[in-house]
């Protein structure tokens, strides 16, 4: 496949510097994208520079990422007006090893092909550098008026945030000495990223071509913005992230199954690996019954599998069920606890002793005096009767007792009003 237009039906191509693409038919080359490690964990703002590396090594090229160490200690001015924390080796040390993890999901790292995936910390170089060193190797190739000449620099010096410190102001020469390291020791031609990046990769090339007189390239994807002008990756409860304990598969399915019918048909072309005529075809048949959100289901199951696994993706979808009222007890019973809380979230909670709930409480008592789900034991007598409460999905009677044999996962039960109101007991 030819990379370049790969990317391009897919819409993922904002600038690209004259010779990339012919550098790339010519022979099998090596290109990074950088990701400061600032969290243990990915989140999705991060995928479309690992889909570009992925899209980079089905093309047969040899994709390297870049975790700034380093970089992450000083912070990118590009897009931000302030200026970011600042974090410790053991910190950083901590975060590649989560990131690792998430990557090899995407990118092959075990390949025996001389295209497999390279992972790299720039504090591995940049930390062996003393300041004299780099100011007389590197600083004196780079004029501080192409430095200010960046966009990234210039809204900072006019007025945007807290000004520049100069820890900020160096960042580019660290990031543009990173892809002469990787073009000297890995024969890397190619430096990737979001197009908010493209001042500091040309710093890259540029300090290349001056200092090695060597061959170097650069290439930006646009950035993915929501259709209703909104952050892309953000919600109420902040990013979307990989790791299932900061973002459960539950609501990261969701999170991709709740998308807009324009945004979905973008997403589906950069975040999965769908060929032009099965996206098209997708598109075809959901443009004729908008109503299945069969392009939002393609891109939830494809990107919760590769992220998670296909037993999240079927709980997540089972977990639909079950707040739209399709589900079963069983399935509820299934759900593991994280689960359970995400599809519940915000449902009213009453804590129960163990004790008390060891004794028993009838089903009256429960609904009225115990949890105040219903007004009094009249009108629980009377929903009652008119079969429509649930407890864990099954419908009950009045004679019910509840005791701790009721409990999911040893810790809750559901109750149920009708189809869409509910009410947690936990059992403490």
């Amino acid at each position: 496949m030819n990379f370049i237009e790969e990317l391009k039906w897919r819409g993922m191509i904002h600038d690209m510097m004259p010779g990339t693409e012919e550098q790339l038919k010519k022979e099998m080359t090596t290109a990074y994208v950088g990701i400061d490690p600032t969290a243990d964990s990915l989140h999705i703002g991060h995928l479309v520079g690992v889909m570009m590396l992925k899209h980079l090594q089905e093309c047969g090229h040899r994709p390297i990422v870049l975790l700034g160490g380093a970089t992450g200690m000083i912070g990118d001015p590009s897009g931000k007006s302030q200026e970011r924390n600042l974090l410790d080796e053991e910190t950083l040390r901590r975060n590649q090893a989560g990131i690792k993890k998430q990557l090899a999901k995407f990118l092959d790292f075990d390949s025996k092909e001389p295209n497999a995936a390279i992972l790299v910390n720039n504090y591995d170089w940049m930390s062996k550098f003393s300041f004299i060193d780099f100011i007389r190797d590197i600083g004196k190739h780079i004029t501080v008026n192409y430095m200010m000449a960046k966009d990234s620099v210039k809204k900072r010096f006019n007025g945007e945030g807290d000004g520049m410190s100069f820890t900020e102001f160096s960042y580019q020469l660290v990031q543009g000495y990173d892809f002469m390291f990787l073009n000297q020791n890995y024969n890397c031609k190619l430096q990737m990223g979001g197009s908010d990046q493209w001042g500091n990769i040309t710093t890259g090339t540029e300090l290349i071509r001056r200092k090695t007189s060597g061959e170097a390239f650069a290439l930006t994807c646009p950035l993915i913005t929501k259709a209703d002008g909104g952050k892309f990756g953000k919600t109420e409860k902040g990013n979307i992230w990989l790791d299932p304990e900061k973002t459960t598969p539950y609501d990261f399915y969701q999170f991709w199954l709740n998308c807009s019918d324009a945004d979905s048909k973008k997403y589906i072309r950069i975040f999965t690996l769908y060929s032009k005529e099965e996206i098209e075809q997708m598109e075809k048949e959901h443009d004729e019954a908008p109503h299945l959100r069969i392009l939002q289901k393609a891109l939830a199951k494809d990107l919760t599998v590769r992220v998670h696994s296909q037993a999240d993706y079927d709980a997540a979808v089972s977990a639909s069920e079950i707040l739209f009222g399709k589900g079963t007890a069983e399935s509820l019973a299934a759900l593991p606890e994280n689960m359970f809380l995400s599809i519940f979230d915000g449902v009213p909670q009453t804590t129960v002793s163990r004790e008390t709930l060891n004794a028993g409480i009838a089903i009256i008592d429960l609904l009225s005096d115990t949890t105040h789900m219903l007004a009094s034991k009249g009108e629980a007598r009377r929903e009652l009767k008119a079969n429509s409460i649930a407890v864990n999905k099954n419908k009950v009677a009045d004679t019910c007792i509840i005791n701790a044999d009721n409990l999911i996962n040893g810790k809750y039960i559901l109750l149920q009003k009708g189809k869409k109101s509910y009410h947690i007991v936990k059992a403490e």
